[in-house]
């Protein structure tokens, strides 16, 4: 999970996409696709690998930004006759274009995932496939992996079904349509049934002590050529959404594990430094931790919505740190098998289209259902996934964190030398003078240093700003 998401809207802002755009070249991070691998997937649309089932009469639908292109799932929800739903789940079939071996698979582990910057975004796939003819866009059938998932009136799942087949999604709804139509009693039932089968998932995540962070997303607004920064706080579709992908991404380890091959997505419980790290930031924040409570019971208590738990929520990533894959194959026992915060065994197998391994995982899942041995493209790339995935995944988290940074200080290198309201939200164990401040606005969370006396924990103080210079990508802050 991303520590911040941001959108950047407004006008285009020269000098910050500038250097939005020296970041990049410093990280090194991919430009345009060489033209044999541009060659290469022209030819693919021109002639995919297409399945024999047909599932187009499901009317599926898609829930996504209202920008969003690169369109992974298409969900349908239904009752069953016996009680319990249904899930039809259909995820974008990429190894129906992709020819192992070929200039395109390589470039694919050369990119390992989809790259977001406030301005642009750089991606895993060309855009005739990630945006086109592999994207599950309304009204085009498409290849796709459909997952059918049987649950019972609590939302268990019961059984799993995953094979190739043809899909055609009817609508492409965005967030907050989704959550005022529910919201309103006016959605259908296939999409009213996202709230009861969302609803019953997070309580069965509660129950096996798992724990969803609805992180805000930071969102760069443009002012009459000037910006500022704020919080937008996810919706409850947005779980609801996420709850799907989790159950998915639950059941395809599942499949894995029976077969006795596979990766999977696992995280070690956080340590308890962390923890207690988090217990300081919580006081500081003035949110009520009484110690007889669980992490996970206090985060779901939550309300995204106001700033101090916005900013909590933000310090809960750190514990999503340590995330890797674990491979297993010949029927071994994997180690690690849980992800600490889904509680449970857990594989990426959803976002094919924006990251290289659900592509294995699809396929991993596609052969333990059929009962057949996996493709040896597919087992091949099992060793070399791991550190693929880990070095994508470093690569994606800097130009994240960079980018924040880059930001804050863009947005504020005018305004040196000015005094805001702030709360101390950590101070360093071993160096007391230092610590982190979560300003009130603009939203920004950034570094303090103190020239004397120790920084007061959990309190409200005002900050001058000595620093923020974009080409350094930082913001500093004094007690004033």
């Amino acid at each position: 999970m991303p520590r911040r998401h941001m959108i950047m809207t407004g006008a285009d802002g020269a000098a910050l996409r500038a250097a939005l755009r020296e970041l990049r070249t410093k990280l090194e991070v991919p430009e345009d696709f060489p033209a044999p691998v541009l060659a290469e997937a022209e030819r693919a649309v021109r002639s995919p690998l297409l399945p024999d089932f047909d599932a187009t009469g499901i009317p599926f639908f898609t829930i996504d930004p209202p920008s969003s292109r690169d369109l992974d799932q298409a969900m349908h929800l239904a009752k069953r006759a016996s009680g319990g739903y249904r899930v039809h789940y259909a995820i974008a079939d990429v190894a129906a274009y992709v020819t192992p071996g070929g200039a395109l698979d390589t470039e694919a582990h050369r990119r390992v995932t989809t790259l977001y910057f406030p301005d642009a975004k750089v991606p895993l796939h060309p855009a005739v496939l990630s945006e086109g003819a592999a994207s599950l866009l309304p009204d085009q059938t498409c290849p796709a992996l459909l997952w059918r998932l049987d649950l019972d009136a609590e939302g268990r799942v019961g059984s799993t079904d995953v094979r190739r087949a043809l899909v055609r999604s009817r609508a492409k709804l965005d967030y907050d349509g989704v959550q005022k139509a529910i919201d309103a009693g006016t959605a259908e039932e296939p999409l009213a049934l996202l709230k009861d089968i969302g609803r019953l998932r997070e309580a069965l995540e509660t129950e096996r002590g798992g724990i969803s962070l609805n992180v805000p997303e930071q969102e760069i607004v443009e002012h009459g050529g000037s910006y500022s920064l704020a919080y937008r706080a996810p919706l409850p579709a947005d779980g609801w959404n996420a709850q799907i992908s989790l159950m998915t991404g639950m059941a395809a380890a599942e499949l894995m594990l029976a077969a006795g091959t596979g990766i999977l997505r696992t995280l070690p419980t956080a340590p308890d430094g962390a923890v207690g790290r988090l217990r300081r930031a919580a006081k500081a924040l003035r949110i009520e931790w009484p110690h007889h409570v669980p992490y996970a019971e206090l985060v779901r208590g939550l309300d995204p919505h106001r700033p101090a738990h916005a900013a909590f929520l933000q310090e809960c990533t750190a514990l999503l740190r340590g995330a890797g894959y674990t491979v297993f194959t010949g029927g071994e026992t994997p180690d690690p098998v849980l992800h600490a915060a889904v509680a449970a065994p857990y594989a990426h197998c959803t976002a094919p289209l924006r990251r290289l391994v659900d592509r294995y995982t699809g396929e991993l899942c596609v052969a333990a259902v059929a009962g057949a041995e996996p493709p040896g493209w597919a087992l091949d790339a099992l060793d070399v996934l791991p550190k693929e995935m880990s070095d994508g995944t470093r690569l994606a988290n800097s130009a994240e964190r960079e980018s924040v940074d880059l930001v804050e200080a863009a947005l504020l290198k005018d305004r040196v030398g000015e005094t805001f309201e702030a709360t101390v939200i950590d101070v360093r164990d071993r160096e007391p003078l230092v610590g982190t401040v979560h300003l009130e606005e603009p939203a920004v969370i950034g570094r303090v240093e103190s020239t004397s006396a120790g920084l007061p924990l959990g309190d409200r103080i005002r900050v001058r700003l000595t620093e923020a210079d974009p080409g350094r990508a930082k913001v500093l802050f004094v007690p004033a």
